[in-house]
């Protein structure tokens, strides 16, 4: 099980890290910027492959409609999104992103915003476990 853990921790953090990169990289898009770069941070890889606890979630909902599914998913994003936001800004002094620009933030550490996204990103990840990993 431990292998499964890790192998899942390790693409959830791959996967994770490619769509922030294409997100931001498409965001500049917005600003009228045709560079397209994306950026991340090393800290996003860790904080990525937590996803790897959404697996019990995943088999647990199996039944369920994606409309629950991803609902419950995008909750349990915001609440990792939030605390290990808040553990990096008291622990290590840093957050590798900042909301507070938004009009929808919390203590910017999450944009309530982002809900579509997140939702989708948790449906995303169910299909990385079922189509990869289980």
């Amino acid at each position: 099980i431990l292998f499964f853990m890790i192998t899942g921790f390790l693409l959830y953090g791959v996967v994770g890290w490619v769509l922030e990169i294409l997100w931001t990289g498409l965001h500049s898009l917005l600003k009228k910027d045709f560079s397209l770069m994306g950026q991340t941070s090393l800290w996003m890889f860790p904080i990525y492959g937590m996803a790897v606890l959404l697996e019990p979630v995943f088999l647990l909902l199996a039944g369920f409609p994606p409309v629950i599914r991803g609902g419950v998913y995008m909750l349990c994003i915001y609440v990792v999104e939030y605390g290990s936001g808040w553990g990096l800004q008291r622990f290590a002094g840093v957050c590798p992103w900042d909301y507070s620009q938004s009009k929808y933030h919390i203590h910017g550490l999450i944009r309530l915003d982002y809900a579509p996204v997140w939702f989708g990103v948790g449906l995303f990840f169910e299909s990385i476990f079922y189509h990869f990993l289980f």
